[in-house]
């Protein structure tokens, strides 16, 4: 029998894993690097926030690994959601955004790690285990940033301009450079079109952009260096 033949069902000593990730290929791939270690399994995989929710209650895994673009309920939304009904359950988010502006709202939000995909071939495994174990999983890099940014505020002068945008904001911000319009994104969001064209004007404002047109070009540019 295979380790992966009773989802759900696993060895004492084993942690259960869920992996929330919109895109099957790169789900079934992290399942694969997961599924081989000894202490560890996939117990199962959700598309989106209302499948991680689900999935939560039906098997109470040890560990959520998250994406953070998954459509409808972005994957900071789904964090803060997590850690308001699961307050104990660790979560790692692994995304292809740029760590230097995603790290630390990932942490904030109630995260215990990021790691790029970039990274997670070979050091996936490695962060689940050490978020498993109560520690923070960061690059050194991205480590060494967050401690300066504690003792003496330096390391908020690296930070891109997009990093000056609240969450909600940096999340109005993605799905407009994806292409959807204002009233799409009320619904995706569940908020009203006047909450999300107030989010565009402070969008606009803080990223100095003089009309819509060039915030959908800089949203654009901005979706495509992250891809």
């Amino acid at each position: 029998m295979t380790k992966d033949s009773h989802p759900g069902r696993q060895p004492a000593g084993v942690s259960k894993i869920i992996i929330v990730d919109d895109h099957p290929i790169v789900r079934q791939g992290l399942a694969a690097l997961i599924n081989q270690q000894e202490d560890m399994e996939v117990c199962a995989q959700a598309a989106n926030g209302r499948e991680a929710m689900e999935q939560i209650g039906k098997f109470k895994p040890d560990l959520v690994t998250i994406d953070l673009t998954l459509g409808e309920l972005g994957g900071l939304e789904l964090i803060k959601n997590i850690k308001s009904r699961y307050p104990d359950l660790p979560m790692l988010v692994i995304s292809i955004h740029d760590e230097s502006l995603y790290a630390e709202r990932v942490l904030r939000a109630g995260a215990r790690g990021y790691i790029m995909k970039q990274e997670a071939t070979e050091n996936v495994t490695e962060a689940i285990g050490r978020v498993l174990a109560g520690q923070v999983y960061v690059s050194e890099c991205m480590s060494d940033r967050i401690v300066k940014s504690f003792l003496d505020g330096t390391a908020k002068s690296q930070v891109p301009a997009v990093g000056a945008l609240s969450d909600r904001e940096l999340e109005v911000f993605q799905l407009i450079g994806q292409g959807y319009g204002t009233r799409k994104i009320a619904e995706m969001l569940h908020l009203s079109i006047k909450t999300i064209e107030t989010y565009r004007a402070h969008i606009k404002f803080k990223l100095d952009l003089d009309d819509a047109a060039h915030l959908l070009q800089y949203a654009v540019q901005w979706v495509g260096s992250q891809s």
